[in-house]
């Protein structure tokens, strides 16, 4: 990826010459979270390396001192949100299948429904964090905790490797907290309504069943393409429920 104009001018990627201002100050964790703060602020936009050495008050040199260039402080950005999901979070009663507890404890479906519920809330306070962890080619410290968490949480419930594999693979990034769909389905606050209903009923010519379901669309979109929360526990109740079943047929 080419480097911003900004980020040549700064002299990215040169982490051995002299820090500039400020550089004695700053820890890395310091600019991590100085970068959270400005992307909670604006997105991922406003973020650009001036403006965060605007906002701490140093010359840019002194970021790069402690990260090689923006996507370094993209990534750490990325790691510092999802460090923030609590490990074991409160568990409710309900909403999936009790799934196998050989311990006695909290059904596995539960406890993995509440581990990522909790990763949604964390995305939901940092939207912005969901592009920047489809950004990342690898995993970083504080995602694979997470997975270890997700994977552990399987096992301890009866679920096989293989089917803990394939579980994995099924939920994808509602693990995390986040899930994109295809379309964003999610109404236009600004269309002109009367605009909308013409369109609808042109679509109902042709369409009816498409346009029945789209008049029934209300969608808040919190972190992308129609990804609510009603469909994000929908998806996650449905996915766990049939994981269970197939957790019993194996075990059978």
């Amino acid at each position: 990826m080419p480097r911003r104009a900004d980020d040549r001018a700064a002299g990215a990627d040169r982490p051995g010459r002299a820090a500039g201002r400020g550089s004695a100050r700053l820890s890395r964790e310091a600019i991590v979270a100085a970068g959270v703060a400005l992307a909670d602020r604006g997105g991922l936009e406003a973020l650009s390396m001036r403006r965060l050495a605007q906002d701490l008050g140093v010359d840019a040199m002194a970021i790069y001192y402690h990260l090689r260039d923006k996507e370094a402080l993209l990534t750490a950005m990325a790691d510092a949100v999802l460090a923030e999901i609590p490990p074991t979070p409160d568990v409710p009663d309900g909403d999936v299948a009790d799934g196998g507890a050989p311990d006695g404890g909290v059904p596995w479906t539960r406890e993995l429904l509440a581990l990522v519920l909790a990763a949604r809330g964390t995305m939901v306070r940092h939207p912005w964090a969901v592009r920047a962890i489809e950004g990342r080619g690898t995993a970083t410290p504080a995602m694979l905790r997470h997975l270890e968490r997700v994977v552990g949480i399987m096992r301890r419930g009866g679920c096989s490797v293989p089917l803990s594999h394939h579980a994995l693979h099924l939920l994808g990034s509602r693990v995390l907290g986040f899930n994109q769909d295809l379309f964003d389905d999610a109404p236009d606050p600004d269309a002109d309504p009367a605009a909308v209903a013409a369109q609808l009923d042109g679509l109902g010519l042709t369409h009816p069943h498409l346009a029945e379901l789209a008049r029934s669309v209300s969608h808040d979109g919190r972190l992308g393409p129609c990804d609510d929360e009603d469909e994000f526990r929908f998806a996650m109740q449905v996915m766990l429920d049939g994981l269970e079943r197939r957790r019993i047929t194996d075990a059978g």
